[in-house]
C-alpha cells in the first residue's frame, strides 16, 4: 500500500543529522534559519548556553512578505544587523534542513552583505 512522505518529517531528519557536526557558541554562534509557507524566522543561538542571542522574522519587519525571497532578503539584512551590533561577526550557519536555494540563500546573501561572516 502507499504511504504518503511526509516532507516536514523528511526535513526535520536532515536537520538533526546536519546540527550533529554543527555547535553555535558564544563566540561564533548559529545562525539558523526556519521558512514556513508564509513567514520566515533567523535566530542567533549560543548553544552551550542554549541561549538565543538575537532573533529576526518577516512577521515583525512592515511592508514584508516573508513568502519571497525580497522578504527572505529583509530578514537577512535585519539578522546581520542586529548580530554585528551586539558584536558578533563571524557566524555559523545552518539552513535548518532546507535547500540552499531560493529564499534560504537569499537570507544567507543578505546576512554576509551585511557583514557577517560564514
Amino acid at each position: 500500500m502507499f504511504k504518503p512522505v511526509n516532507k516536514n518529517k523528511q526535513r526535520q531528519k536532515r536537520h538533526r543529522r546536519i546540527r550533529f557536526h554543527l555547535k553555535g557558541t558564544a563566540e561564533r554562534p548559529r545562525l539558523n534559519v526556519f521558512r514556513s509557507n508564509k513567514q520566515i524566522y533567523a535566530q542567533l543561538i549560543d548553544d552551550i548556553n542554549g541561549v538565543t542571542l538575537a532573533q529576526a522574522n518577516s512577521n515583525e519587519l512592515k511592508d514584508v512578505n516573508g513568502s519571497n525571497k525580497s522578504g527572505a532578503k529583509a530578514v537577512g539584512e535585519a539578522i546581520a544587523k542586529r548580530a554585528v551590533e551586539k558584536g558578533f561577526k563571524v557566524v555559523v550557519f545552518d539552513r535548518g534542513g532546507y535547500l540552499y536555494h531560493g529564499r534560504v540563500k537569499e537570507l544567507a546573501d543578505a546576512a554576509r552583505a551585511n557583514g557577517l561572516e560564514f
